[in-house]
Protein backbone atom coordinates (compact mmCIF):
# COMPACT_ATOMS: atom_id res chain seq x y z
CA UNK A 1 0.00 0.00 0.00
CA UNK A 2 1.34 3.45 -0.96
CA UNK A 3 2.14 6.62 1.51
CA UNK A 4 -0.76 7.88 -0.17
CA UNK A 5 -3.38 5.15 0.57
CA UNK A 6 -2.28 4.87 4.31
CA UNK A 7 -2.99 8.57 4.50
CA UNK A 8 -6.15 8.04 2.95
CA UNK A 9 -6.74 5.22 5.17
CA UNK A 10 -6.09 7.15 7.75
CA UNK A 11 -8.17 10.10 7.53
CA UNK A 12 -11.17 7.59 6.77
CA UNK A 13 -11.06 5.81 9.94
CA UNK A 14 -10.30 9.19 11.63
CA UNK A 15 -14.04 10.50 10.16
CA UNK A 16 -15.15 7.28 11.49
CA UNK A 17 -14.51 7.65 14.97
CA UNK A 18 -15.43 11.23 14.90
CA UNK A 19 -18.63 10.37 13.65
CA UNK A 20 -19.22 7.99 16.43
CA UNK A 21 -18.30 10.37 18.85
CA UNK A 22 -20.37 12.59 17.77
CA UNK A 23 -23.42 10.21 17.64
CA UNK A 24 -22.50 9.10 21.58
CA UNK A 25 -22.90 12.53 22.12
CA UNK A 26 -25.75 13.24 20.87
CA UNK A 27 -27.42 10.38 22.50
CA UNK A 28 -26.85 11.01 25.80
CA UNK A 29 -28.07 14.56 25.12
CA UNK A 30 -31.49 13.19 23.93
CA UNK A 31 -31.66 11.06 26.87
CA UNK A 32 -30.93 14.01 29.46
CA UNK A 33 -33.27 16.88 27.46
CA UNK A 34 -36.33 15.83 28.75
CA UNK A 35 -34.77 16.52 32.12
CA UNK A 36 -32.24 19.61 31.33
CA UNK A 37 -34.52 21.83 34.12
CA UNK A 38 -34.17 19.11 37.05
CA UNK A 39 -30.60 18.39 35.75
CA UNK A 40 -29.57 22.32 36.17
CA UNK A 41 -31.64 22.69 39.59
CA UNK A 42 -29.31 19.76 40.58
CA UNK A 43 -26.20 21.56 39.46
CA UNK A 44 -27.49 24.79 41.02
CA UNK A 45 -27.46 23.41 44.11
CA UNK A 46 -24.10 24.22 45.82
CA UNK A 47 -24.95 27.61 45.09
CA UNK A 48 -28.34 27.75 45.41
CA UNK A 49 -27.84 26.93 48.69
CA UNK A 50 -25.93 29.61 50.44
CA UNK A 51 -28.19 32.20 48.60
CA UNK A 52 -29.01 35.17 51.19
CA UNK A 53 -32.26 34.90 52.37
CA UNK A 54 -34.89 36.47 50.39
CA UNK A 55 -32.08 36.01 46.99
CA UNK A 56 -32.72 33.60 43.98
CA UNK A 57 -31.22 32.98 40.70
CA UNK A 58 -31.90 35.19 38.07
CA UNK A 59 -31.93 35.28 33.80
CA UNK A 60 -30.93 37.97 32.88
CA UNK A 61 -31.15 36.82 28.55
CA UNK A 62 -34.95 36.37 26.58
CA UNK A 63 -33.76 32.54 25.70
CA UNK A 64 -31.55 31.91 29.39
CA UNK A 65 -34.32 29.82 30.86
CA UNK A 66 -34.34 27.77 27.91
CA UNK A 67 -30.98 27.76 26.60
CA UNK A 68 -29.05 27.73 29.31
CA UNK A 69 -29.95 24.27 30.82
CA UNK A 70 -29.46 22.67 27.32
CA UNK A 71 -26.26 24.17 26.92
CA UNK A 72 -25.92 22.48 30.74
CA UNK A 73 -27.29 19.37 29.13
CA UNK A 74 -24.68 19.54 26.03
CA UNK A 75 -21.65 20.13 28.31
CA UNK A 76 -22.59 17.26 30.65
CA UNK A 77 -22.92 14.96 27.76
CA UNK A 78 -19.56 15.53 26.63
CA UNK A 79 -18.25 14.86 30.51
CA UNK A 80 -20.11 11.57 30.26
CA UNK A 81 -18.84 10.56 27.05
CA UNK A 82 -15.58 11.31 27.76
CA UNK A 83 -14.61 7.47 28.45
CA UNK A 84 -16.18 6.54 24.95
CA UNK A 85 -13.94 9.35 23.67
CA UNK A 86 -11.00 8.58 25.01
CA UNK A 87 -10.84 4.52 23.77
CA UNK A 88 -11.83 6.23 20.35
CA UNK A 89 -8.74 8.29 20.55
CA UNK A 90 -6.82 4.91 21.88
CA UNK A 91 -8.42 2.44 19.05
CA UNK A 92 -7.19 5.42 16.86
CA UNK A 93 -3.72 5.15 18.02
CA UNK A 94 -2.96 1.84 19.36
CA UNK A 95 -2.07 -0.32 16.04
CA UNK A 96 0.87 1.83 15.86
CA UNK A 97 2.43 0.94 19.42
CA UNK A 98 4.76 -1.53 20.16
CA UNK A 99 3.14 -4.17 22.59
CA UNK A 100 5.34 -2.87 25.79
CA UNK A 101 3.71 0.27 24.87
CA UNK A 102 0.29 -0.78 24.38
CA UNK A 103 1.07 -2.63 28.26
CA UNK A 104 1.66 0.74 29.54
CA UNK A 105 -0.73 2.71 27.46
CA UNK A 106 -4.05 0.75 28.77
CA UNK A 107 -3.48 1.60 32.82
CA UNK A 108 -2.92 4.84 32.14
CA UNK A 109 -5.63 5.23 29.81
CA UNK A 110 -7.89 3.68 32.58
CA UNK A 111 -6.04 5.91 35.15
CA UNK A 112 -7.02 9.27 33.35
CA UNK A 113 -10.56 8.81 32.89
CA UNK A 114 -10.90 7.87 36.37
CA UNK A 115 -8.57 10.92 37.47
CA UNK A 116 -10.95 13.18 35.07
CA UNK A 117 -14.12 12.13 37.04
CA UNK A 118 -12.71 12.43 40.58
CA UNK A 119 -11.66 15.96 39.65
CA UNK A 120 -15.31 16.32 38.68
CA UNK A 121 -16.42 15.44 42.19
CA UNK A 122 -14.25 17.39 43.71
CA UNK A 123 -14.84 20.42 42.28
CA UNK A 124 -18.73 19.60 42.72
CA UNK A 125 -18.37 18.44 46.34
CA UNK A 126 -15.62 20.47 47.46
CA UNK A 127 -14.88 23.69 45.85
CA UNK A 128 -18.27 24.45 45.50
CA UNK A 129 -19.80 24.55 48.68
CA UNK A 130 -16.69 26.38 49.63
CA UNK A 131 -16.30 28.57 46.69
CA UNK A 132 -19.99 29.70 46.81
CA UNK A 133 -20.92 29.96 50.61
CA UNK A 134 -17.54 32.66 50.28
CA UNK A 135 -18.65 34.51 47.76
CA UNK A 136 -21.76 36.03 49.67
CA UNK A 137 -19.93 36.74 53.16
CA UNK A 138 -17.72 39.28 51.05
CA UNK A 139 -20.74 40.96 48.88
CA UNK A 140 -20.11 44.48 49.47
CA UNK A 141 -22.86 45.91 51.32
CA UNK A 142 -25.98 47.12 49.92
CA UNK A 143 -25.48 45.19 46.66
CA UNK A 144 -28.06 42.16 46.19
CA UNK A 145 -26.66 38.80 45.39
CA UNK A 146 -28.74 37.21 42.94
CA UNK A 147 -26.24 35.21 40.84
CA UNK A 148 -27.42 35.34 36.58
CA UNK A 149 -27.71 31.20 35.46
CA UNK A 150 -25.63 31.28 32.78
CA UNK A 151 -23.02 33.25 34.17
CA UNK A 152 -22.93 30.15 36.88
CA UNK A 153 -22.71 28.04 34.31
CA UNK A 154 -19.83 29.12 32.78
CA UNK A 155 -18.47 29.01 36.31
CA UNK A 156 -19.44 25.89 36.69
CA UNK A 157 -18.10 24.70 33.39
CA UNK A 158 -14.51 26.41 34.10
CA UNK A 159 -13.88 24.51 37.26
CA UNK A 160 -15.21 21.15 36.31
CA UNK A 161 -13.08 20.86 33.05
CA UNK A 162 -9.91 22.78 35.09
CA UNK A 163 -10.30 20.29 37.87
CA UNK A 164 -10.76 17.55 35.64
CA UNK A 165 -7.72 18.12 34.15
CA UNK A 166 -5.63 19.32 36.97
CA UNK A 167 -6.42 15.58 38.46
CA UNK A 168 -4.42 14.42 35.05
CA UNK A 169 -0.88 15.95 36.49
CA UNK A 170 0.27 12.15 37.42
CA UNK A 171 -0.43 10.52 34.08
CA UNK A 172 1.16 13.59 32.76
CA UNK A 173 4.65 13.09 35.33
CA UNK A 174 4.34 9.01 34.47
CA UNK A 175 4.77 9.58 30.84
CA UNK A 176 7.89 12.08 31.08
CA UNK A 177 9.46 9.80 32.93
CA UNK A 178 8.39 6.30 31.27
CA UNK A 179 9.19 8.43 27.74
CA UNK A 180 12.71 8.81 28.79
CA UNK A 181 11.64 13.28 28.61
CA UNK A 182 12.82 13.31 32.31
CA UNK A 183 13.71 11.44 35.66
CA UNK A 184 11.94 11.28 39.03
CA UNK A 185 15.29 13.08 40.51
CA UNK A 186 15.06 15.77 38.02
CA UNK A 187 11.38 16.50 38.80
CA UNK A 188 12.15 16.25 42.88
CA UNK A 189 14.33 18.70 42.14
CA UNK A 190 12.46 21.22 40.73
CA UNK A 191 9.51 21.00 43.40
CA UNK A 192 10.12 24.64 43.98
CA UNK A 193 9.00 26.19 40.68
CA UNK A 194 6.17 23.44 40.19
CA UNK A 195 4.84 24.74 43.76
CA UNK A 196 5.25 28.33 42.18
CA UNK A 197 3.77 27.08 38.68
CA UNK A 198 1.00 24.86 40.64
CA UNK A 199 -0.56 28.25 41.66
CA UNK A 200 0.02 30.24 38.87
CA UNK A 201 -2.14 27.66 37.00
CA UNK A 202 -4.97 27.60 39.70
CA UNK A 203 -4.38 31.47 39.27
CA UNK A 204 -5.46 31.11 35.78
CA UNK A 205 -8.33 28.24 35.81
CA UNK A 206 -10.25 29.17 38.91
CA UNK A 207 -12.10 32.09 39.82
CA UNK A 208 -9.82 35.37 40.90
CA UNK A 209 -10.15 34.19 44.59
CA UNK A 210 -7.67 33.03 46.75
CA UNK A 211 -9.79 30.06 48.73
CA UNK A 212 -10.06 28.44 44.66
CA UNK A 213 -7.16 28.92 43.73
CA UNK A 214 -5.66 27.13 46.87
CA UNK A 215 -7.74 24.58 46.68
CA UNK A 216 -6.90 23.56 43.26
CA UNK A 217 -2.87 24.13 43.70
CA UNK A 218 -2.49 22.24 46.37
CA UNK A 219 -4.32 18.62 45.33
CA UNK A 220 -2.11 19.64 41.69
CA UNK A 221 1.01 19.72 43.70
CA UNK A 222 0.54 16.32 45.81
CA UNK A 223 -0.22 14.69 42.82
CA UNK A 224 2.58 16.26 41.24
CA UNK A 225 4.43 14.07 43.91
CA UNK A 226 1.97 11.08 43.81
CA UNK A 227 3.46 10.75 40.33
CA UNK A 228 6.79 10.92 41.14
CA UNK A 229 6.71 7.94 43.15
CA UNK A 230 4.04 5.99 40.69
CA UNK A 231 6.52 7.07 37.41
CA UNK A 232 9.98 5.70 39.88
CA UNK A 233 8.22 2.52 40.82
CA UNK A 234 7.14 1.95 36.98
CA UNK A 235 10.21 2.79 35.48
CA UNK A 236 12.08 0.33 37.67
CA UNK A 237 10.16 -2.65 36.42
CA UNK A 238 10.19 -1.20 32.82
CA UNK A 239 14.51 -1.10 33.15
CA UNK A 240 14.01 -4.63 34.77
CA UNK A 241 11.77 -6.06 32.00
CA UNK A 242 14.45 -4.41 29.67
CA UNK A 243 17.35 -5.97 31.15
CA UNK A 244 15.88 -9.23 31.35
CA UNK A 245 15.75 -9.37 27.48
CA UNK A 246 18.75 -8.47 27.42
Amino acid sequence: MSDHQTFVSHLIELRSRLVKVVVAILVIVIVQLPFAGKIYTLMATPVMKYLPEGSSMIATGVLSPFLTPFKMVFILSIILAMPFILYQIWAFVAPGLYKNEKRIARPLLFSSIFLFYLGCVFAYFVIFPILFQFIPAISPVGVNYMPDINSYLDIVVRLFFAFGLAFEVPIAVILMILLGVTTPEKLANSRPYVVVGVFVVGMILTPPDMISQTLMAIPMWMLFELGIVMGKILKKKKDKQEAVKE
